[in-house]
């Protein structure tokens, strides 16, 4: 006898419903009908997907919980149908050394409620040996912090790194990007706050070519140095053209655009004002990624970035840029599943099978015999108003409040465990995905 059945399940629009044998948090049957278990689920021809995965996350945790912490972010992002995330280094202290690391990975294991994975900061160039040997997702560089000099270190310390590794460690370390030329944005700040306050100068602090720059420049050194990057939030047409091209070139280079990219333009910095600021900022209307380019772009991640509305309230110069995105993203994008602009494919690849196989996750990402019983349950026919007073995020606004929407996640499963049953969050102990 099983440990859970999960009768009527759809597995994509138009399919037979199949039941799912669940057995110590794996997956270990699919078949039309019903197998003997403990307890059964009927989902009600439900359309059921693998669980997401966000591999672009800020949790504030260590140093900034006024913000979020890993209780409180990984409970957003059951309520969103994210069973895996991983969380981003910029908390205080910095997730760049194995102290910070180690600290980080108790407090997750402690508080998360989903399963998670780390990347790292990179700062003491020699401490990047022995970082690799805790399994970090990737090396996180923030190109609009550091100089060309000091990238170009990284790069080279990574790749003697990866050629000397020791035996259990990934054979291929990635580096994650925030691409910004930061020569670019301090010329552009500088002359867009002489300009005054207005939240849409923003926008032109931090522009295309900004991005662009700094694209091209790590392009040149993934292939001077063989290195496998992944670029976060491309918000540009031009960028992701370059992006393809390297591709072609047959460099191994990936490509993440965020919701608040693909969904909004930078009139919502007018509507909305700081509560709209991110970076990179959203573009205008000429000059950003739409659903049609999703066919280009590797994964979505959400770039959970919440701050304190006290903080979003300061002038645009001074409010710290970020948008909350864990409860709102797959709802966005069922919205457009049900206008039928994407396939339950494309959202399979991008939240799912795209950043399995990127990050190396394994047993996720697929519902497949022998995988991690990662499931979410997925309502197509319900639809709401967003609204972020109901956030389970500490952060309680969102520029897409009002938005209607259609298809909502009503059930989270993370290794046959429920950690959200329609939007009440359950109890579970989240796992470090590279154990």
């Amino acid at each position: 006898m099983l440990d859970i059945c999960i009768t009527n399940c759809k597995l994509d629009i138009g399919t037979e419903e199949v039941c799912l044998g669940i057995e110590d948090g794996k997956i270990v049957s699919i078949k039309k009908l019903p197998t003997d278990a403990s307890s059964t689920i009927d989902v009600n021809s439900k359309l059921v997907l693998p669980g997401l995965i966000d591999a672009h996350v800020h949790f504030r945790d260590p140093g900034l919980t006024k913000k979020e912490d890993f209780f409180s972010g990984s409970a957003a992002a059951a309520a969103g149908g994210f069973t895996t995330v991983i969380d981003m280094p910029n908390t205080i202290p910095p997730t760049n050394t194995t102290q910070a690391l180690k600290e980080k990975m108790r407090i997750a294991r402690e508080k998360s409620l989903v399963d998670f994975g780390l990347h790292v900061g990179v700062a003491d160039l020699a401490s990047i040996k022995e970082l690799t040997e805790y399994k970090p997702a990737s090396f996180k560089i923030f190109m609009d912090l550091v100089d060309c000099d000091f990238l170009i270190e990284a790069f080279c310390k990574i790749n003697e790194v990866r050629d000397n590794l020791l035996n259990g460690v990934p054979s291929h370390p990635l580096i994650s990007l925030h691409a910004e030329d930061p020569d670019v944005v301090k010329q552009c700040t500088n002359k867009m706050k002489k300009e005054g306050s207005d939240p849409e100068l923003y926008s032109q602090a931090r522009p295309p070519q900004a991005e662009i720059e700094a694209i091209q420049k790590a392009i040149l050194l993934s292939k001077k140095f063989n290195q496998k990057i992944h670029f976060c939030h491309v918000s540009t047409p031009k960028s992701q053209k370059i992006i393809n091209q390297a591709k072609n070139d047959g460099l191994n280079v990936t490509s993440e655009i965020t919701p608040h990219h693909l969904f909004l333009n930078s009139s919502y910095l007018r509507k909305y004002g700081n509560l709209a600021k991110t970076n990179p900022p959203l573009r205008d209307e000429k000059n950003r990624l739409t659903v049609d380019n999703l066919s280009q772009i590797d994964i979505v991640g959400t770039d959970h970035a919440p701050h304190t509305l006290e903080e979003k309230n300061k002038d645009v110069w001074n409010a710290p840029p970020g948008i909350p995105g864990l409860e709102t993203a797959l709802p966005l994008l069922l919205t457009q599943l049900n206008q039928g602009k994407i396939i339950v494919g494309d959202i399979k690849r991008l939240l799912c099978e795209n950043p399995a196989k990127i990050f190396n996750i394994p047993n996720k990402g697929f519902i497949r015999k022998g995988m991690d019983a990662d499931l979410v349950v997925i309502d197509l026919k319900k639809s709401y108003v967003i609204d972020p007073a109901n956030f389970q995020s500490k952060a309680k606004y969102s520029p897409f409040e009002g938005f209607h929407v259609q298809g909502v996640p009503v059930m989270t499963l993370v290794r046959g465990q429920k950690v959200m049953e329609k939007g009440h969050i359950l109890k579970n102990q989240g796992k470090f995905i590279y154990s």
